[in-house]
């Protein structure tokens, strides 16, 4: 059994990690630390895990009982986490934060996003979980930037409440988000820099531009990416084009029908949908923002970092009504 800890335990990302994890036949969880939260029943905090789990919250690290560490904490807090204690040499670790994910050259965390970078994952110690937004606009565009076809690329992208955290704020309070949809960050989205280091890896001439206007929608969980660029070769090229590149990953769907948020919330897929409007390619990406875009991918990680299925505990069904 690989055995796992996990820091920061009371959020969202947290939460859905637990839950697939309770589900995964090679994994126990030992301790789940929350400062805020020690001595409380995990179910108490994450009420979908009552009658899975009577585990309770600690707020001791014990880091020689665990083969891996997910941390689960805000932006900011894994770097000094890291600094601040000493890991055992062979702990691997997972962190879900933005803290590792750029700067790759000489950067001990290793990108995790499967669909590129399955080899070197398969040999990491450290890995930093992609952002939710960078994995189904990366999804999006991997084929065309390992052909070396990218120009200028227009984003709109819609996400569900849960993509900004569980602490309470004006922007994701009901009140204002039910019956309400609205822009923000608009071209300067914290993960347009992971995209690009991506973009830049496969296709080193690209230098854009690169269009990123994010959305808040009145739904929890899910993301929706509208691309866009120019694009020569006929429709069924491109189709041909991602169907091929995406042969051998198994959570990465190229579909011949419009996809939807509902396919894949509760799920580790990406749905792709390809289609040329006269000089345009017009890309639709649909990913879980908790999953594929978080703590499904983080586990699909953890697979490839100990050999195992890449898919094992993550066979999960949509939700679909």
């Amino acid at each position: 059994m690989i055995k796992v800890g996990i820091v920061g335990g009371a959020g969202y990302t947290a939460g859905e990690l637990i839950r697939i994890l309770l589900g995964h036949s090679i994994t126990q969880i030992e301790w789940v630390n929350s400062g805020s939260n020690a001595g409380n029943y995990i179910s108490d905090v994450h009420a979908d895990l009552v009658g899975d789990t009577e585990m309770m919250f600690t707020d001791q690290l014990d880091f020689d009982a665990v083969d891996i560490l997910f941390l689960c904490m805000g932006h900011g807090k894994s770097k000094g986490f890291m600094q601040d204690h000493k890991l055992p040499e062979n702990l691997k670790v997972i962190d879900l934060s933005n803290d590792f994910r750029l700067n790759r050259d000489g950067n001990e965390f290793v990108y995790g996003l499967p669909e590129v970078n399955r080899p070197k994952i398969k040999d990491c110690k450290y890995l930093a979980n992609p952002g939710c937004f960078a994995t189904s606009i990366q999804l999006a565009l991997l084929p065309l930037a390992a052909s070396h076809m990218l120009n200028e690329i227009h984003v709109h992208a819609i996400t569900g409440s849960t993509g900004a955290g569980q602490a309470p704020s004006a922007t994701t309070h009901f009140s204002w988000r039910n019956s309400n949809v609205s822009t923000y960050k608009a071209f300067g989205h914290q993960h347009l820099h992971e995209i690009n280091e991506t973009m830049e890896e496969l296709m080193p001439a690209f230098d854009g531009p690169f269009n990123f206007v994010p959305m808040r929608g009145n739904f929890a969980r899910g993301i929706l990416a509208s691309v866009y660029l120019d694009f020569d070769p006929d429709e069924q090229e491109a189709v041909d084009l991602f169907k091929k590149f995406y042969s051998t990953h198994p959570f990465v769907t190229v579909s011949g029908k419009p996809v939807d948020v509902k396919q894949v919330v509760n799920t580790n897929k990406c749905l792709l949908h390809v289609r040329k409007y006269g000089t345009k390619l017009h890309i639709v990406s649909v990913i879980d923002n908790l999953t594929k875009g978080a703590s499904g991918q983080a586990v699909q990680n953890m697979n490839l970092m100990f050999g195992l299925d890449e898919s094992e505990g993550l066979r999960l069904k949509p939700v679909a009504f």
